[in-house]
């Protein structure tokens, strides 16, 4: 038996800082919504140059708080790529919309205009990109088709097109936290748009349509206000809060972003080295000249895919496949519709390990292991 300690394939870091501020923030007795997500709000959006920026409690929430701030006509089509997270199809569906699965590249795993424009309707009212892995979707022919975009940069938390953050292109943009993101809060997520009364929206939509709460009320109200604890509520919907405890570890994150990023980068780049010239493997593709990558997560296309992920797992390496095409699930009732690239990609491809906690030695077993099955 292997005795080996299993190298997962996403992870985040945290230490000693995320630690202190959490315990701090637990000692203080204001675990809930407060300063410091105004704080973490501030500096993340000076950190990624984001015209606009709110913290809400999950990426998946994000996404159907963005859908929702377009104002769409009900049950409008919304085009989106089938080789995505299931939250990109269920935030349209709860939003009251209808997702139309579209292809992606076959090399980027990204949406184009081309396979956009395939399933335009009359009944088309906006479209999603994803970019995957954190390479930048080719941004400009999408943005010419004329439609609101929802970006979603859950992969993408420091990536770049032509030197814009990814996020910050389309209308509206998401970002996820969660516990195997580039930076990570543990659950959490947060929105951003061009438009900044989107985003003044979003803060009162996020309080379940109150926007401030009676403490808030009653303290920075000028000259005090008679009932704090009563309040016009501007529009039904969900409570998304953000905590303390996430802004803290947000915080923390913050400062460490760039040691994380610079880590990922370095497997990347001895990934791409190591695993050229394997026959048959394909390497993910790099970012653009004047592009920025965030290298979430570093998906090959290999013969035998199945094989390897399975031989990977016997040597305590675990792969997975990132993801699932969306329209060959019966849920969403497309399961006739053919998308090539999508259906190549759920038989070839692998994601591998990525991830800061990942030592020299982990990566040397992954591409060791991986050049014994093939070579």
């Amino acid at each position: 038996m292997n005795n080996e300690a299993m190298i997962s394939v996403f992870g985040s870091f945290v230490g000693d800082e995320e630690i202190t501020n959490v315990t701090t923030c637990m000692k203080s007795q204001w675990m809930g919504f407060g300063r410091q997500v105004d704080d973490f709000e501030q500096k993340y959006q000076r950190k990624f140059h984001l015209p606009t920026f709110a913290m809400v409690d999950s990426g998946s929430n994000a996404l159907f708080m963005a859908v929702t701030l377009l104002d769409l006509p009900p049950r409008s089509e919304i085009i989106v790529p089938s080789f995505t997270w299931v939250s990109c199809a269920q935030a349209v569906i709860l939003a009251g919309h209808i997702p139309v699965f579209c292809d992606v590249d076959l090399h980027t795993m990204n949406v184009r205009a081309n396979d956009i424009q395939t399933h335009i309707t009359d009944k088309t009212a906006a479209v999603m990109v994803v970019h995957y892995a954190g390479l930048a979707v080719d941004m400009d022919p999408i943005l010419a088709l004329g439609y609101p975009v929802i970006e979603d940069a859950a992969h993408a938390v420091d990536s770049t097109y032509h030197g814009q953050p990814c996020g910050s292109i389309g209308d509206v943009g998401i970002f996820s936290y969660d516990a195997v993101k580039n930076l990570t809060v543990g659950e959490g997520g947060g929105i951003t748009a061009r438009d900044p009364i989107r985003i003044e929206r979003a803060k009162v939509m996020r309080y379940c349509g109150i926007g401030k709460s009676g403490f808030d009320a009653a303290i920075n109200t000028t000259g005090g206000k008679a009932r704090w604890w009563e309040y016009n509520i501007k529009e039904p919907f969900i409570k998304m809060l953000p905590t303390n405890i996430a802004a803290n570890i947000g915080l923390a994150q913050l400062e460490r972003i760039d040691a994380l990023q610079l880590r990922r980068k370095e497997i990347w780049q001895i990934y791409q080295r190591e695993l050229n010239h394997i026959p048959g493997l394909i390497i993910p593709p790099d970012a653009s000249e004047g592009d920025r990558h965030s290298y979430f997560t570093y998906c090959i296309r290999v013969p035998q895919r199945d094989e390897l992920a399975h031989y990977l797992l016997d040597h305590r390496i675990y792969t997975t496949l990132r993801y699932h095409p969306l329209h060959l699930n019966p849920l969403y009732g497309q399961t006739n519709v053919r998308l090539s690239n999508c259906e190549t990609l759920n038989e070839d491809a692998l994601s591998i390990p990525i991830h800061p906690r990942m030592s020299d030695e982990d990566l040397d077993r992954v591409i060791s292991s991986i050049k014994r099955f093939y070579l």
